[in-house]
């Protein structure tokens, strides 16, 4: 199939979805002050236009990674990871297919999380969070799962195997793991805190 080169010259366009807005809160929040991706529970996240201040992923810039593999590694990239937003209910479907009681929301580093959106992980990229506070993040896409934190899963389950376990975690959490989001809009996010998500309209490129 050849794409036609302008829109009147289509015989049929994709099918077009038309934007939306729902409401969720704020039901944790998150941030990684040490020298790795594991977070800690705190009330309020302080956020400039390099993301939250003080955390493991916070800055403007970041280095190219093995999500990355079209730049050599460690190539000098926008960062557009600042926050990582999850939600409890996919968490807690993640555990069930490990075979596990539960997953904490800080073992795997994240920020933030979400109640009241259904399939989290599912908004599309574009999408834009409006925090009661002022607050506005726009999600970058899905956090793709990783065995880095697997194994962080797997260290809070000594009688697993731990190799087992955090392989288990890549697939358990495909399309379920979050989001990431970039600060669009700088400010304060408190813990209860009502948020809007604006998911834009939404289409399939066609296959060419």
């Amino acid at each position: 199939m050849t794409l036609p080169l302008f829109a009147d010259e289509a015989d049929v366009l994709p099918q077009i979805t038309r934007g939306r807005k729902i409401e969720g809160r704020v039901s944790a929040l998150l941030d990684a002050r040490g020298d790795g991706f594991p977070s800690d529970r705190c009330q309020s996240l302080s956020l400039t236009f390099d993301g939250i201040e003080g955390d493991f992923h916070a800055g403007a810039t970041r280095k190219s990674g093995g999500r990355e593999p079209w730049y050599p590694r460690g190539t000098v990239i926008r960062n557009e990871r600042q926050v990582s937003i999850v939600a409890e209910d996919e968490l807690a479907l993640v555990a069930r297919t490990m075979g596990i009681d539960r997953i904490e929301p800080g073992w795997i580093g994240a920020n933030m999380v979400i109640e009241g959106i259904p399939l989290l992980t599912m908004l599309p990229p574009r999408t834009q969070l409006f925090f009661e506070g002022g607050v506005t993040l726009r999600v970058d896409g899905e956090n793709n799962p990783c065995r880095f934190a697997g194994d962080e899963i797997a260290r809070n389950f000594p009688e697993r195997d731990r190799t087992e376990l955090a392989l288990r975690f890549v697939s358990a959490a495909k399309r379920r793991r979050g989001v990431v989001a970039w600060v669009e809009k700088p400010g304060t996010i408190e813990s209860g805190e009502a948020v809007t998500a604006r998911i834009w309209e939404q289409w399939i490129y066609p296959a060419g």
